[in-house]
């Protein structure tokens, strides 16, 4: 058993691991496939870097950057995290709620 906050999100980042993810994502009706997995470390980096989880923009920008414009556009992000990327995505990968999300 991890500690989560009551909207899910881990409250200690050293208890994620892959594993984890995979629950975590199935609490959200998510599959994680290779695409997914590309995008979890990409997130994790961000919040390395920064210090906080992307909000959206921040996250399409960050996708570019790193893995180009056609992976960075919101119906892409929205086909694999549908209710919401940075919240969705920042949960799995075991990071804090982004601010600024509704």
């Amino acid at each position: 058993m991890v500690e989560t906050d009551p909207e899910g999100y881990l409250v200690n980042r050293e208890d994620w691991t892959p594993e984890l993810a995979v629950q975590l994502a199935q609490q959200e009706n998510i599959t994680l496939t290779d695409a997914h997995w590309e995008l979890v470390p990409l997130v994790q980096s961000f919040f390395d870097t920064f210090e906080h989880s992307p909000a959206n923009r921040p996250l399409a920008n960050w996708v570019k950057q790193h893995l180009g414009p056609e992976k960075a556009k919101t119906l892409y992000l929205r086909g694999l995290f549908p209710e919401s990327p940075p919240k969705q995505l920042a949960k799995i990968a075991g990071l804090p709620r982004p601010d600024h999300c509704l």
